[in-house]
């Protein structure tokens, strides 16, 4: 309801308008499920196998390690104060320890910390382009970069991922995109939502065309290391001998911990191209947060060198498992085309509209799989690529067999009649 100035002069309220950056800020995600008015089947327990939170079930936790380091980090009296934005150096050494190779050592001063990957994400694509600035982004490709990119003015341009060659970069269309205004080329490995590992030969394909066209890389590697058996996974800022690559990576999904809320931006500039530009541009940026949180920095260096190498295999094993379940269940599934992931957490499935009697695409699959199964996935229109669907491969495995079993029925009971 309208209301009256009380202030001597006699006006009338209007709505306070929202700033540009916030009409911009759209997570396609958001706009396309929480738009869609969905119940789902009171008579089947819901199963979400669109969360990409490992802990939401509970058989997937941080390590014991890590639990206890950030138990002794709260009871120092030195971590409740701020700490410097870009990170405490104790925390920032421990990162570049723990990066660093025999043959490339890193630097503390090459570690930024944010809160978070996604701060980090948003650190390099603020500091890297101005509003009008062009970055190229992969598609299908995390949600979150659209965001971040529209809400800055920044324009996305979408270089396409091929399903038929295990989601490789179409290195051809994304040379096609580049132009005078480009700035910068997002490259996600191990990938969200594809689960694509990119061998080595492939990422040198890629650093060939970013040093040709002179554009530096931001490299989100939060999956770095989540690889399945017989894949390999690859810094890019240690292939890259010439391109500088900003990478981006965190605690949350390697430690199961995205509550924490530590993440970091490894810079790889072996030709100080960022030295004087870039470089002191992240360290400002970091400033408008006063740094991540300072309980979490304090445990980094246990977290990092005292989780044993079994609950990594651990926690690979389980999404491994999974992910070889789904792939074989659903291949006897109607109209479904699943892939095989190479790491990460997710799997793309793609869907065959035609073998289906009453499903137009994938957002109308996504619904009535809910309203009749109660199984949540997630159409692959918000990663920016129609008739697929993703999930997500943390779940306990007795959830993931009763899944795909009501998946399969679900397939089954609307496809086309067999002649």
């Amino acid at each position: 309801m309208e209301k009256h100035m009380t202030s001597g002069i006699e006006d009338v309220w209007q709505p306070v308008p929202a700033s540009r950056s916030a009409r911009n800020t759209i997570n396609p995600i958001r706009r396309i499920v929480d738009r869609m008015k969905i119940t789902p089947n009171p008579a089947k327990e819901m199963i979400s196998l669109s969360i990409g939170d490992p802990t939401h079930y509970g058989n997937m936790l941080p390590p014991v390690e890590a639990l206890e380091a950030i138990i002794e980090a709260v009871q120092l009296p030195t971590c409740h104060g701020y700490a410097p934005s870009f990170g405490t150096l104790e925390a920032r050494r421990a990162v570049a320890k723990f990066w660093s190779r025999s043959d490339y050592i890193l630097k503390p001063e090459d570690v930024i910390l944010t809160s978070g990957c996604s701060h980090a994400l948003e650190m390099c694509i603020d500091c890297l382009a101005d509003p009008g600035d062009n970055i190229l982004l992969p598609q299908p490709g995390f949600s979150l970069y659209t965001t971040l990119c529209q809400s800055l003015g920044i324009e996305t341009r979408f270089y396409d991922l091929l399903p038929d060659d295990d989601w490789k970069v179409n290195i051809t269309h994304l040379e096609s995109l580049i132009n005078d205004r480009t700035r910068a080329v997002l490259i996600n490995n191990p990938s969200n939502p594809c689960g694509a590992v990119y061998p080595e030969e492939h990422l040198r394909k890629l650093i060939e065309i970013c040093e040709k066209h002179h554009l530096p890389i931001i490299a989100d590697e939060i999956y770095a290391d989540m690889v399945f058996s017989n894949h390999k996974f690859y810094f890019m800022g240690i292939l890259s001998e010439n391109v500088p690559v900003l990478s981006c990576g965190g605690l949350s999904k390697r430690f199961i911990c995205p509550g924490w809320r530590v993440g970091w931006i490894v810079i790889h500039d072996r030709h100080n191209l960022f030295k004087d530009t870039i470089k002191p541009g992240l360290a400002d940026l970091s400033s408008r947060i006063l740094g991540p949180n300072s309980v979490t920095q304090a445990a980094l260096t246990h977290i990092l060198f005292e989780t044993p190498d079994s609950y990594y295999e651990d926690i690979l094993n389980q999404l491994q498992n999974n992910a070889e379940y789904v792939y074989r269940s659903l291949l006897e599934a109607p109209g479904l085309q699943p892939t095989m992931p190479q790491g990460a957490m997710y799997m793309l499935i793609r869907i065959n509209p035609s073998e289906f009697r009453d499903i137009a695409d994938d957002k109308d699959f996504f619904m009535k799989l809910i309203c009749e199964e109660s199984i949540s996935c997630l159409p692959a229109s918000v990663f920016g690529i129609d008739n697929f669907f993703r999930i997500v491969l943390s779940t306990p495995m007795e959830k993931t067999e009763e899944a795909c079993q009501r998946i399969i029925e679900f397939c089954q009971r609307h496809a086309k009649s067999v002649s």
